[in-house]
């Protein structure tokens, strides 16, 4: 009897890792009626963390209205699990989803959302907070957050800074008299994809700007910004952490987290996989089949698909990936241990319609997939 390992992350704004689990069972069963299927929720440390967690460790989700990436009331959600440990998601208050195309502007853009959930997950006892810090729609240097725990941010003549990416230059002094005194009694780790630095080319700006809004110009008042502020950071802290890995990270946020709350960086996807017991998951499977939202250069490194391909390849389990969409420097992921990728857009179209038929794609996916893997079966290629 074959064994199955559905294991997506999140398509973005779109199919949750659950519901896209769901959906590969419904499409796997009338080729493979006899096949035992399970499932896992993961994530990378980005959007869909807090449910891959306490999904798998139970816990609570704690709902509550913050600030959004411009200043506007949402919801957001965090999640406590047991033991005293808080799982806060960046993409929750301050995402990129969250924003229209038209209102992505990183010069306007803060993460105080995040900085008011790590405020609440302090109030409500936390002693671990882990910081999932993908998907951001700022880039701030995460001076929003801090200032929601109680650091103050100074021009050059004292006025206090609102903390958004337009003030990076415009910092001339960091007050941290009024800081939280809770945060220095609470261990935090940011689980990070990605490994670049604050500034210079593959920096927070020149890397993640753009697709948050950011054209020419901005990029590069944001980039003298960044450079401004991360002085201001190693005056304040006596560390110049601007060019070690992941520091750049949720538009710098990375670098926020180092200085300001002592964080621990860790690797994102293996923390989630780790966590959720994917190894003992994957023991004994015939296929897993992993997916993300869009397969390009970064997938390779440190995502969800890149992250599964790595712990199947040691397995000795073939790995699928069903992708939104995918170019040219996905055929990466096949280094990584992918041995097959279905993209799910077929036909070119627009952005707008590929999200609002995500669904209706991705099982047109996975039935292509599982067509040509009951051939394989008929052949005699799988046992």
């Amino acid at each position: 009897m074959l064994r199955f390992l559905f294991a997506c992350d999140s398509f973005k704004g779109t199919i949750s890792s659950a519901r896209s689990a769901e959906l590969l069972v419904e499409e796997a069963l009338p080729f493979f009626p006899d096949a035992t299927f399970s499932s896992l929720e993961v994530a990378d440390g980005g959007e869909g963390t807090v449910d891959a967690l306490v999904s798998a460790l139970g816990g609570e989700r704690v709902r509550l209205s913050v600030a959004n990436p411009l200043g506007r009331s949402v919801e957001a959600c965090y999640g406590l699990l047991p033991g005293g440990t808080a799982v806060i998601e960046t993409a929750s208050a301050s995402g990129l989803p969250l924003l229209s195309l038209a209102d992505r502007n990183p010069l306007i853009t803060s993460t105080y959302g995040t900085g008011e959930l790590i405020a609440d997950a302090i109030a409500r006892g936390a002693s671990d907070i882990m910081l999932a810090i993908g998907g951001s729609a700022t880039n701030d240097c995460g001076m929003g957050a801090v200032r929601a725990l109680g650091v103050r941010l100074l021009d050059e003549k004292g006025v206090e800074l609102k903390g958004m990416g337009s003030d990076l230059a415009r910092v001339a002094r960091i007050d941290l008299s009024g800081m939280d005194k809770h945060v220095a009694k609470t261990n935090f780790h940011v689980m990070c994809d990605v490994n670049n630095p604050l500034i210079g080319p593959r920096g927070a700006t020149h890397t993640f700007g753009p697709q948050k809004g950011a054209d020419p110009t901005c990029v590069d008042e944001l980039e003298a910004g960044m450079v401004s502020y991360s002085s201001i950071l190693a005056e304040t802290f006596g560390l110049d952490v601007s060019t070690e890995p992941g520091m750049g990270a949720a538009g710098g946020l990375g670098a926020a987290a180092r200085l300001f709350f002592n964080a621990e960086i860790v690797a994102g996807v293996d923390c989630v996989l780790d966590l959720v017991g994917f190894d003992e998951a994957l023991a004994g499977c015939d296929l897993c089949v992993t997916g993300e939202g869009h397969a390009d250069s970064q997938s390779a490194h440190g995502k969800v698909v890149s992250g599964i391909a790595a712990r199947c390849r040691a397995a000795d389990v073939p790995c699928v990936a069903v992708v939104g969409g995918m170019n040219a420097d996905a055929i990466t992921l096949f280094d990584c241990g992918v041995n097959a990728l279905v993209p799910t857009v077929i036909d070119t179209s627009s952005i707008e319609d590929a999200l609002a038929a995500a669904e209706d794609n991705f099982r047109l996916a996975a039935q292509r997939m599982f067509a040509l893997l009951s051939i394989g079966k008929k052949l005699g290629v799988t046992q």
